[in-house]
């Protein structure tokens, strides 16, 4: 929390209360200061405001100097949030630059009362509110958890009287950084009209989430952007529901609330309606532009129930199918995206854009921002690293590609099929160009191409199922247990992973120091000598 008061401070404020060192029940000014730096958020609205600073001051680190790009994880469970902040701390000795992802595919595929949907916006409203709540009281716990650790250190520095250890442990409660980070939340399409996705906005914000992504599709029609079918909204529709998402920061006080304006363009052929135009080079006649028309001559005059809209001095008709749907021209997807995204920023107000691509392609990607850029100079993207992508094969496929231009190598030296998939391949010059370009993927789609944040969108729903069938393969083929401890356990001990201790990680420890305070000597504990997590060495 950026105006978190000093363990000296608050202890110097409870004391003027309590000048005996304790309340009349018996509760300690120390106690009274560590459940106070525990409790550092009144309610998660606060973690908004807040989390939305942290972000604006990383965008416009980033600004200064794009190697200093953002990252995230897609989490579906609050717990996964907590160990993925926790493991970068532990790496990295701060969590600065981590945010977590909210994806609405995981909502829908796990975490809805219907069963392991598909990303259409079919899962509950709340249930997308109710995951940011979930994932802080996580991230709050873990704080707690680690300051209880901290005020232990304490205690035991001045009951041994040891001075300069207490001196350290105070300093180590002052500096201590916080496991709560920014959430992007995905609030799909909006789940319904402008009104609609306001209402929304404000449970989210009200939960934690300091930035929401919204994308441009027909939110009755919404498809996952990696899939066929994707129906985009006009335009001026699209920046309705970006001021609405703006109204709702404003009213709830997260006044530098960050949104991110998706747009599924590239891969989305049709529109629901066509806009009306009120002069040329508006919004609507802009979007109407890439419509797919023929022209009404005497030979193809109109018939019973057409639609005709008059363009460039003739009247023409938009095409339209049995569902009454309008394709646009095919390949235009990409001059779609760019106009989407001028609009965005100029028009909408929106912060950060999304383009959903088919492809991870730094170049297509960069290409498409410098033309953007050309409009808003200081245009800034999330981009999905999405697991619908088969990087290895797209990045092999890269290489190959520009190796035989470039005449490095013959059209029979490696396949163009996805036999380029196989391990033999793996130790290969090409395959090993491949991962190198993959291990800086991230850093040169941010230098090149305006990404201030990466993220995956679904890494711990392959993981918990490639882990799942890691352990069911061993535990119940040959291994039994040997499975279990040598891929989880061993590995938990050697890493340092605190859940190996999973009394502890839940907040054993904490609820001990509670009976504590408030029983003294008589306090039932679980952390005795017959406590199994004893079995495991200290961190």
């Amino acid at each position: 929390m950026s105006n978190r008061k000093t363990y000296a401070e608050l202890r110097a404020e409870t004391a003027a209360r309590y000048p005996s060192g304790q309340t009349v029940g018996g509760v300690t000014v120390d106690d009274i200061v560590q459940l106070k730096l525990q409790n550092s958020y009144d309610t998660h609205l606060d973690i908004a405001r807040d989390m939305a600073k942290v972000m604006r001051a990383d965008m416009a680190a980033y600004d200064a100097d794009s190697s200093k790009f953002t990252q995230s994880l897609g989490c579906w469970s609050g717990f996964h949030a907590q160990q993925m902040i926790k493991s970068v701390k532990r790496m990295r000795g701060t969590a600065k630059g981590t945010y977590v992802y909210l994806s609405g595919w995981m909502v829908a595929g796990l975490r809805n009362r219907w069963g392991h949907l598909p990303d259409q916006s079919m899962h509950e409203k709340t249930a997308v509110a109710d995951l940011i709540n979930e994932i802080y009281v996580s991230l709050r716990q873990a704080d707690e958890v680690a300051i209880n650790d901290l005020f232990k250190a304490l205690k035991d520095a001045r009951n041994k009287g040891d001075d300069v250890a207490e001196k350290k442990a105070i300093e180590a409660i002052d500096s201590f950084e916080s496991h709560v980070v920014p959430i992007i939340a995905d609030i799909d399409a909006g789940f319904g009209n402008e009104h609609a996705t306001y209402l929304l906005a404000k449970e989210l914000i009200k939960a934690g989430a300091c930035a929401l992504q919204i994308e441009n599709q027909v939110s009755d029609a919404k498809q996952c952007g990696h899939q066929d079918g994707k129906v985009t909204v006009p335009r001026e529709d699209f920046i309705e529901k970006l001021r609405a998402c703006r109204l709702a920061f404003e009213e709830m006080g997260v006044d530098e609330g960050v949104i991110v304006a998706r747009t599924d363009s590239l891969g989305a052929g049709l529109t629901q309606k066509v806009p009306v135009s009120q002069k040329p080079g508006d919004l609507a006649s802009e979007y109407n532009k890439w419509l797919k028309t023929e022209a009404i001559t005497e030979a193809n005059p109109m018939r019973e129930g057409e639609l005709a809209i008059y363009q460039n001095g003739q009247f023409m008709r938009p095409a339209r199918m049995a569902n009454g749907l309008f394709p646009f021209v095919e390949g235009s997807g990409k001059q779609r995206v760019i106009e989407d995204c001028v609009a965005c920023l100029s028009q909408g107000g929106a912060d950060l854009l999304w383009i959903e691509t088919d492809t991870p392609n730094v170049d297509e990607i960069a290409s498409m921002v410098n033309e953007i850029r050309k409009e808003v100079p200081n245009a800034k993207l999330t981009y999905n690293n999405s697991p619908s992508f088969n990087w290895t094969l797209n990045l092999r496929k890269q290489v190959r590609a520009q190796w035989l231009a470039e005449g490095r190598i013959a059209e029979a030296d490696y396949p163009d099929s996805n036999d380029l998939m196989k391990v033999d391949f793996d130790t290969t010059e090409l395959g090993l160009e491949a991962d190198a370009r993959l291990q800086r993927f991230q850093t040169d789609i941010s230098a090149r191409a305006g990404v201030f944040h990466n993220l995956i969108t679904l890494p711990t729903f392959h993981l918990t199922a490639k882990s799942m069938d890691e352990l069911s393969r061993g535990y119940f083929g040959e291994q039994k247990m040997l499975a279990y401890v040598s891929t989880v356990q061993r590995e938990e001990i050697r890493r340092g992973i605190s859940a190996v201790k999973h009394q502890h990680e839940v907040g054993s420890d904490l609820g001990d120091t509670f009976k504590e305070m408030v029983a003294g000597e008589r306090a039932l504990k679980a952390g005795g000598h017959a406590n199994t997590m004893n079995q495991f060495a200290a961190e």
